[in-house]
């Protein structure tokens, strides 16, 4: 069936890239019914959010009816999951229903997540409980207030199925909303499967629709691997930034466009300590939080070997030329990285690269050592800058000489801050993060109750995270100990 347009359709997926999609249809809903609709991203998009929870808007949402000018397909992809290569993958549970252009101009993904199976779901139900889409839903709108590329949940739409995970739960349609869902391993794809010339399509078609500004590069897949590193050096260095543990860095949820995507078993660190861990299948610590910069470097090395035919038809300079561009991404990642701690410890950027970086090493010893929470350690920084002395009093002892020490040093190197700096130093310091025992709660109350209001209060929480609210001070603090340490999180699937 199809239904009336909400949105402009504009499928160059479907029409660029034979090969690497499979045309398909959601499975039927028997009984769709609303459960949230993001009428900030619909605005974005031009279309009205209550037309989107009206009985047409809920029947094309459930993936019951197709709107018109829709082109729904799977997309195939490759992946390196935790450092094993598997062929074949591609999106057991989600729909590409579209791209639509939204009103700042730009091309945007329109797809689905837990419409059914398809032919790449293997052994899965092609099904997604709510729970989960919760959690991406909250997630991607939190990283979105702090300014962090990332997807988007546009609505969470009820099933009417039950989703049998270890229990019972009620299933949904999420649609997420992004800059596109091209991965490295859509380019693992099409070089396993579809050789040289499906990789040069491919590529084309990446530069096109995310690096338009290299159009005219006489090398230009040697520039969209540099271009690529630049972006992920900048995306996992804001991670790191906000304390983000994504939890799942396989090959499959590392972006083209730089965006943040798969927010399955991803948490945020509390007490500082790089070899933070929440996810239960990550049983070796391979993606803790200090080892993101690195496994970003290595998913960037498995996107590099797709390339080497297109980057030079000399094998040898090809891979020479590759790594050269990979391991560049260290000093990349330093330099974004140097930039997003700087702002946080509020530093203008025109002193002594060697000595910032010194400073912003100095204060993750002192909280690492001190077992302090991340996120009020720097913003009791800001508090500081903004003229309260008294702010980091419940963070370190009054004799606390480590403390004493750097603080002078931190006073000297920046001993005036303009209110623009300032400004840009509370961003870089959020008041609040989500943090993982309050995401719990509030699906939980969701889930087993059927009680949306925590929710939405923390999603209300989590629209302006560097603004000091009334009302919202409980987001605010951390967890106690003995429930961060044994906290997990799971990939929802």
């Amino acid at each position: 069936m199809t239904a009336p347009r909400p949105f402009a359709f504009d499928n160059s997926y479907a029409r660029d890239l034979e090969g690497l999609y499979v045309r398909w249809q959601a499975a039927h809903a028997p009984r769709p019914t609303p459960i949230r609709v993001n009428a900030a991203l619909a605005g974005e998009l031009g279309v009205s959010p209550e037309a989107l929870m009206d009985e047409q808007g809920l029947a094309m949402l459930a993936g019951n009816v197709v709107p018109a000018g829709a082109e729904p397909l799977a997309q195939a992809y490759a992946g390196h999951q935790f450092g094993g290569f598997s062929p074949r993958l591609g999106d057991g549970r989600a729909l590409l229903l579209g791209e639509v252009i939204d009103r700042q101009g730009q091309r945007r993904d329109i797809a689905f997540k837990g419409s059914g199976r398809t032919p790449f779901s293997r052994n899965g139900d092609g099904k997604c409980a709510l729970g989960p889409a919760l959690r991406e839903y909250l997630m991607g709108e939190a990283m979105a207030a702090f300014g962090i590329p990332t997807t988007r949940a546009l609505a969470v739409v009820a099933t009417g199925d039950t989703v049998l995970r270890e229990r019972p739960l009620p299933g949904v349609v999420l649609t997420r909303v992004a800059a596109s869902h091209l991965r490295v391993g859509t380019f693992e794809y099409a070089a396993t499967h579809l050789g040289a010339e499906g990789v040069r399509r491919l590529a084309g078609y990446t530069l096109a629709r995310h690096y338009p500004e290299l159009n005219g590069e006489p090398e230009p897949c040697l520039a969209l691997l540099k271009a690529l590193i630049d972006r992920q050096a900048t995306l996992v260095a804001r991670w790191m930034g906000v304390g983000f543990i994504h939890g799942v860095m396989n090959t499959d949820n590392m972006t083209l466009s730089g965006e943040t995507i798969d927010y399955g078993p991803c948490a945020f660190m509390e007490a500082y300590d790089p070899a933070t861990v929440f996810s239960s299948i990550d049983h070796h610590g391979r993606y803790a939080y200090g080892n993101q910069p690195s496994i970003a470097q290595w998913n960037l090395a498995r996107f590099a070997e797709t390339l080497l035919g297109l980057i030079d038809a000399d094998e040898n300079r090809a891979v020479e030329r590759a790594s050269a561009a990979i391991h560049d991404f260290v000093d990349v990642f330093e330099a974004r990285w140097s930039e997003v701690f700087g702002a946080k410890l509020g530093l203008d950027g025109s002193g002594d690269a060697a000595a910032d970086r010194a400073l912003i090493e100095d204060f993750l010893g002192l909280l690492k050592a001190r077992k302090l929470d991340f996120t009020l350690a720097f913003r009791a920084l800001y508090d500081v800058a903004a003229g309260d002395a008294k702010a980091p009093q419940q963070l370190f002892t009054v004799d606390d000489t480590g403390w004493i020490e750097w603080r002078r040093r931190w006073m000297a190197r920046q001993p005036q801050r303009s209110p623009a700096l300032l400004a840009a130093m509370s961003h870089a310091n959020p008041w609040l993060i989500p943090r993982n025992y309050r995401v719990e709660e509030a699906l939980e109350a969701a889930v087993d109750r059927g009680d949306l209001a925590p929710f939405d209060r923390l999603l209300a929480a989590l629209q302006a995270p560097s603004q000091v609210r009334s009302g919202f001070a409980m987001y605010a603090t951390p967890a106690p100990a003995e429930i961060t340490a044994r906290y997990q999180t799971f990939c929802g699937t």
